[in-house]
């Protein structure tokens, strides 16, 4: 079972086509526009719509932020595989981009990364299935349920997958404050990954050596690194620039 939880994500969830969505709960009393669109297109997918006081949506959600709307799933979140993204970025015509994890554990920054894949023409994200976050309801609800719509990978080794990716012509860029050069030097227009990693320890070492390129964001203020959610944006802003030129 899978709950999702907040007006975006549920909207999210039911436009990507409310696959294996059982129930959806809404808050006695929490009625408008937006809600009630929910419900009627709830209620289109074949689903079961409920009412119900707010304790039990806290209950069923466990968080009081789910702006009196829980959907209830009968499946987990469906994993993508690598070949998924790569086959997606060929069936656009671009040159595949996607944005690997190294040990992400906040499902605040999971959720912000996915998003910002989405927003800036990233074909995927790939998560180690070990001490990282995967995609759970907090998850989809800082993605604001954009990550309904983003391929996610679950994967056992990073640096092994990073090792595939180079067989099949993909440039992997770890982003670390000691790069060599500045992202903005290194070209991103072809067949790209972006590797970051986690909040404390950054990219673990072997990963690092893995990667064909490391490189830094420059600084301009006197900040020392970024979150890793604000690295990830700024890296796949890089990377939509030079490919727009």
């Amino acid at each position: 079972m899978r709950v999702i939880f907040g007006v975006n994500p549920v909207r999210e969830l039911l436009r990507a086509g409310g696959e294996g969505l059982d129930e959806l709960w809404l808050a006695e009393g929490a009625r408008s526009p937006a809600v009630e669109e929910l419900e009627r297109k709830a209620r289109d997918s074949g689903a079961r719509v409920k009412h119900a006081p707010r304790p039990k949506l806290d209950r069923l959600a466990g968080a009081d932020r789910h702006q009196g709307v829980v959907a209830v799933l009968s499946a987990d979140f469906r994993y993508a595989e690598v070949g998924d993204i790569l086959a997606r970025a060929k069936s656009r015509g671009e040159p595949p981009l996607m944005v690997i994890l190294d040990g992400v554990e906040d499902p605040q920054h999971l959720g912000a990364i996915a998003r910002s894949a989405v927003a800036l023409g990233a074909h995927g994200v790939v998560i180690p299935k070990d001490r990282a976050v995967g995609v759970t309801g907090t998850v989809v609800k800082a993605s604001a349920g954009v990550i309904e719509r983003c391929l996610v990978v679950r994967v056992v080794n990073i640096s092994r997958i990073i090792d595939e990716l180079k067989e099949a012509g993909v440039w992997s860029v770890a982003l670390a404050a000691d790069g060599e050069r500045e992202l903005s030097a290194v070209d991103l227009k072809g067949p790209t990954a972006l590797v970051l990693g986690s909040e404390g320890e950054g990219i673990r070492h072997l990963v690092k050596q893995t990667c064909d390129h490391v490189a830094r964001i420059g600084m301009v203020g006197e900040v020392e690194s970024l979150s890793v959610s604000a690295a990830a944006s700024v890296a796949l802003y890089e990377a939509a620039r030079q490919r727009r030129r």
